[in-house]
């Protein structure tokens, strides 16, 4: 195994900064946690996530942010708060491919170390209403196809946690305590997808 220290950058919104837990119950933190465990020598992630941001915010603080690249791994995880604000997919598949082009060069240029998460789906949720679910539902799957589209053009790898985001809808414990929110069991579902890319891609070094 290298003896190399392992860096790793989260860009995302409020599913990336693991709003409504603790910060160590976060998916980019649990990632970390497990991966020590494993015996690899890992940073603390890095994050740039906010509560609220859609993909064009997220955009700009990356363009704003002083970054210690390239970094061995890059997540991204964008996109929910477009389709809360009602924002269209058309521009939303411009910043993406904006902020994928940007993960990618923030990894050094190498595709095979950038995961895309899928997004949520936050009408499996109380917080959603309920004449309103299969709407979101709906928009949510299509924003998803922008990002899958997109990541499999690139080569980067593609998460999609969508469907264990809807398990929310007949299981609590999946849920954070505002109900909009994803728990520490869900982080920790995410984490353990991103670990065994991670893992595999270490191993072929």
């Amino acid at each position: 195994m290298s003896k190399h220290h392992f860096s790793y950058l989260a860009l995302g919104d409020s599913y990336t900064i693991g709003e409504s837990v603790p910060l160590h119950e976060s998916f980019p933190y649990q990632l970390v946690q497990m991966l020590r465990k494993a015996g690899t020598s890992f940073e603390a992630p890095e994050i740039i996530a906010k509560t609220g941001w859609t993909s064009f915010e997220l955009a700009e603080q990356i363009l704003h942010t002083r970054l210690n690249e390239p970094y061995d791994f890059v997540s991204l995880l964008i996109g929910v708060n477009n389709q809360y604000r009602d924002l269209p997919v058309e521009d939303f598949e411009t910043d993406f491919h904006f902020l994928l082009t940007k993960a990618i060069h923030l990894s050094g240029e190498r595709p095979e170390r950038v995961i895309v998460l899928s997004i949520p789906d936050w009408g499996s949720t109380p917080f959603a209403v309920k004449s309103k679910r299969s709407d979101i539902s709906t928009e949510i799957d299509l924003f998803n196809q922008v990002c899958e589209s997109a990541a499999n053009k690139s080569l980067v790898h593609f998460i999609n946690i969508t469907a264990e985001t809807r398990k929310a809808k007949s299981d609590s414990l999946l849920l954070a305590g505002d109900h909009l929110h994803y728990s520490g069991k869900m982080h920790a579902i995410w984490a353990e997808k991103i670990y065994s890319i991670i893992q595999a891609q270490i191993h072929k070094e």
